[in-house]
């Protein structure tokens, strides 16, 4: 595998990071459309000539500001698209020329749209998670990494093994702690990665979380009544299983051998 190739699938991954970005404004929104209008900038509404549209390029070229307007143009937009260039680069990596690239290519796609979605109204779009979870059982028979046996039982125990969570937490605290959304992202990384993935992806995410909580209860005072989305948690720990998985299965067999088990 050469770098012209690696080359060619971050670019096609950053532009499409541009579309996703798109995604991340309008989809939350009600009755927002991702084709409609024309990419414009969200201060002055003026349409974007196509040299405005270029991914990472633009945004530097511009200095990071509107040309017509000079606002600010957020920092989000070459973060996405850089992120996916580089996930398109490791899925392409990883994976080479077959169906596995498409498949995973637009799972690291949703995971993406989902952390910043989150990240911005704590919200899981079901218009993401629930297609996705059609989608990861249906190529499951079609890819050698998992079965189909594997992603239905991913997609059972994920979304059973967060809502038991959940309604523990609910039955102790009396508080809501962790919405469907959470519930129905577990089930459809369980679809795409199997169940096998869903101890690290819990574990992972679960520490990571608890870590970045603990920051933010202590910078902004709140104590319990903190807020913090779990889903890009999830997603991230997610992608570490995606690309990491050979690394982790030798760790946790180093673990289990030096445990005497």
């Amino acid at each position: 595998m050469d770098l012209a190739q690696l080359s060619m699938a971050a670019v096609f991954g950053a532009l499409v990071g541009s579309f996703l970005n798109v995604v991340i404004l309008r989809l939350p929104k009600e009755n927002g459309s991702i084709v409609f209008p024309a990419s414009h900038c969200p201060h002055c509404k003026r349409p974007l000539v196509w040299y405005e549209n270029i991914p990472i390029f633009s945004f530097l070229a511009l200095r990071g500001r509107c040309r017509t307007c000079k606002a600010a143009i957020s920092w989000q937009y070459p973060v996405v698209e850089l992120a996916m260039a580089c996930l398109s680069a490791l899925v392409f990596h990883r994976f080479g020329i077959g169906f596995e690239m498409p498949y995973y290519f637009v799972f690291c796609a949703a995971l993406l749209v989902i952390i910043f979605i989150d990240i911005h109204h704590q919200i899981i779009p079901d218009r993401i998670s629930l297609p996705g979870i059609v989608l990861g059982f249906a190529g499951s028979f079609a890819i050698s990494t998992v079965t189909w046996q594997q992603s239905g039982l991913g997609i059972l125990l994920g979304g059973g093994l967060l809502y038991a969570v959940a309604y523990g937490y609910y039955a102790l605290t009396r508080r809501e702690g962790m919405g469907g959304g959470d519930i129905k992202l577990l089930a459809m990384i369980g679809a795409f990665l199997g169940w096998q993935s869903l101890l690290f992806v819990v574990f992972a995410s679960s520490v990571t979380g608890s870590i970045v909580g603990v920051a933010a209860m202590i910078k902004q005072k709140k104590g319990g009544q903190t807020r913090l989305p779990f889903g890009p948690f999830l997603a991230l720990a997610a992608l570490a299983y995606l690309f990491l998985q050979d690394r982790i299965a030798d760790l946790w067999q180093l673990y289990l051998r030096s445990a005497g088990l």
